[in-house]
């Protein structure tokens, strides 16, 4: 891992020296600088993480100092060094723009803790930074596509929800659109100008989902070199979006709740209160209810997120949508691959009659294959899988798949996966039990075929 980059000014070229070899013992890259001329002149050079900038200095002083850097690296970090007849001074850098002060002299530990606080702060900023370039695009709704009375009934309902804070727990089956609906939430909202930040509940291991919902201190577990912030944090005055929550685990749940509760937090091995201001949207296929009567799911915390429940109706129950959607992906798959195909009535007919167990991301995936295979402009109904041109579906009571010969096992398996997820109406248990594997082995399986909601 790349050692954090300190730049020193300090005039006293004794205590440079002896401050930056402890800083090196410490396993930092440091550099230093005599005055704040110097120290502005090498900026575009070094670029640090940090600056420790004294306050007093000969020529240009440290408050012009701190100007100066925030104008040339905004995202470096300052941290003041003064004496105890300087208080106010550095409490007016901090004002303008400094991180943090320390008196001197100062214990090494200490000073390492404030580094450690203002790296913390500079990563929260640039993975902020990050996510903001990546919001959700303020025409989210112009993909949305549908005309069935299902569909306009779930706009309805977002149109009503996203303008307010509440939090919004939404259900629906794989591959139903759970996450967009999500960003149609947080992109129709008055936090949509800030992050909008995903986190795959099922996909983390109970320790790290804490570490990476919360944040953690240097040393609160074997591995944590250095501080980190949690999403949380980096959802502040944003959005936070927690899907697959009914398979968190009854410790975090507590934790959740006490934040839902207070808006409070403390990182995994720290001290200090975080304040964060957050909306939180969930999802799952799961029944929460049905979890809170078996003692799986704490009952204050699915009222908490329930506040409004939304259902996001699967694709079989909207058929009138499927010849938009189709020709919809085809129309953005054509611009991707550079051609001009479209389906056949015939085709679109097999598309109607299917049920879509793997709801909307299956009907994606059968629209690009089959532009794949067709080789003229018409999408006809042999270019579409064996599956779906049989009279029945492959959703049926028991997971069975109908392997044709023509079928690949890749195929065979995501097909027989989709089914038995069907069969058990999306739960991840009881679709593992049937198909004789770990709920962990099925996960990585359904991330391999994209079949995660």
């Amino acid at each position: 891992m790349k050692a954090s980059f300190i730049l020193m000014v300090d005039d006293d070229a004794a205590f440079r020296h002896v401050m930056s070899d402890e800083l090196h013992r410490l396993g930092y890259e440091v550099s230093t600088a005599a005055s704040g001329e110097e120290a502005v002149q090498s900026l575009s050079a070094c670029e640090p993480d940090v600056v420790l900038l004294d306050l007093r200095l000969p020529g240009m002083s440290g408050l012009e100092t701190l100007r100066a850097i925030h104008a040339n690296l905004p995202a470096t970090e300052v941290i003041m060094l003064t004496g105890h007849g300087s208080i106010d001074t550095a409490i007016e850098a901090i004002r303008i723009g400094a991180f943090d002060y320390v008196v001197k002299p100062c214990p090494l530990d200490e000073l390492d803790i404030r580094i450690q606080r203002a790296l913390e702060r500079r990563t929260l900023r640039r993975r902020t930074n990050l996510l903001e370039r990546g919001l959700t695009p303020p025409n989210l709704e112009s993909s949305f596509i549908g005309e069935s009375q299902e569909f306009r009934r779930l706009l309805g309902i977002l149109h009503k929800i996203a303008p307010s804070d509440s939090a919004v727990l939404i259900v629906g089956e794989t591959g139903a659109g759970k996450e967009r609906v999500a960003k149609l939430i947080h992109a129709r909202s008055q936090r949509s100008a800030k992050p909008f930040v995903v986190v795959e509940c099922a996909a983390l291991q109970e320790s790290l989902l804490q570490s990476e919902l919360f944040g953690h201190e240097r040393g609160a577990f074997t591995g944590a070199d250095r501080a980190k912030p949690g999403l949380f944090e980096v959802a502040d005055a944003g959005t936070i979006f927690l899907d697959e929550i009914g398979e968190i685990s009854p410790a975090t749940q507590t934790i959740l709740l006490r934040v839902l509760d207070t808006s409070t937090f403390r990182h995994l091995g720290g001290t200090r209160e975080i304040h964060v201001d957050v909306r939180v949207l969930t999802a799952t296929n799961r029944d929460i209810a049905a979890m809170v009567r078996q003692g799986l799911f704490r009952a204050d915390l699915y009222y908490r997120l329930s506040t409004i429940t939304v259902e996001v109706p699967p694709l079989r129950a909207r058929k009138g949508d499927i010849d938009l959607l189709a020709q919809q992906f085809a129309a953005k798959l054509n611009l991707q691959f550079g051609s001009n195909k479209h389906f056949s009535g015939e085709a679109l007919e097999v598309l109607r009659r299917h049920s879509w167990p793997g709801n909307v991301r299956e009907l994606l995936h059968v629209v690009e294959a089959a532009l794949v295979l067709c080789d003229g402009s018409t999408v006809l109904p042999e270019h579409l899988p064996a599956d779906l041109r049989n009279a029945e579906s492959v959703a049926r009571t028991e997971p069975t798949v109908a392997v044709q010969q023509s079928m690949s096992l890749e195929a065979a398996e995501r097909a027989h996966i989709l089914a038995a997820l069907n069969a058990c109406k999306g739960h991840r248990g009881n679709t593992a039990k049937v198909l004789g594997i770990s709920e962990r082995n099925l996960y990585r399986k359904l991330c391999d075929y994209d079949l995660l909601s």
